[in-house]
């Protein structure tokens, strides 16, 4: 299975960087899985040129690839302004529309203060719920005082667990029809039921004391 990791930190070293790649670890430790990183400070200039031209370069359009081939997603940003990085915000608005349709993702994040942590909420899965991406039920948020604390790292595990069972979930299945199901947009109709169906007008006669014939 494939997982990209879609890092949106600027610096470098980068906290996001660094919680991206023990996400991936966590994951790669309870799936076997190959991971690629796209690192969006690598792709500003392109991503910009994307929405001026329309056209990706080629090392966006190659980022583009891998996140429309992969069988799930690890994506960690950095807090800017109580949401995620414009940067972020970017790169998933020049993805074709269905890119992530039914593709599982872990969410995540880092800011400077745990009073950041709604992120996680407020902006990061309503914006893959509206790529009808399936969001794992568990987000990371690592604040500065979260990294070498009690918590963070199973949090971590946790998360990488949902993912991974997704993942594995989802490539035992064949054809989009399936998956489509999965993620709560179509999928095989079922079988029409074989119970009779009786009018309410029958079920309210039957239960007057002089039956259904009665005045």
């Amino acid at each position: 299975m494939k997982l990209v990791v879609v890092s949106a930190g600027l610096s470098v070293p980068s906290s996001t960087r660094l919680l991206a790649d023990r996400l991936a670890a966590a994951v790669g430790r309870q799936a076997p899985v190959e991971v690629e990183v796209v690192e969006l400070r690598d792709l500003a200039v392109e991503i910009a040129h994307n929405f001026t031209n329309g056209f990706p370069g080629r090392a966006l359009a190659a980022a583009q690839d891998a996140v429309t081939s992969a069988d799930g997603l690890v994506v960690v940003t950095p807090v800017f302004s109580a949401s995620y990085s414009g940067l972020f915000k970017s790169f998933f608005d020049v993805l074709d529309k269905d890119a992530l349709d039914g593709k599982p993702v872990l969410i995540a994040a880092t800011g400077g203060s745990a009073r950041h942590s709604l992120v996680l909420d407020h902006a990061l899965r309503p914006l893959f719920a509206y790529l009808r991406a399936v969001v794992v039920p568990t987000g990371v948020y690592a604040a500065s005082e979260d990294w070498g604390a009690e918590g963070l790292e199973g949090r971590i595990e946790r998360a990488a667990g949902e993912l991974a069972g997704l993942m594995t979930g989802l490539s035992g299945r064949s054809g989009r029809p399936e998956l489509s199901g999965l993620s709560g947009l179509s999928g095989p109709r079922r079988a029409k039921d074989d119970l009779e169906v009786v009018p309410f007008a029958q079920q309210l006669a039957a239960l007057s004391p002089t039956g259904p014939s009665g005045v």
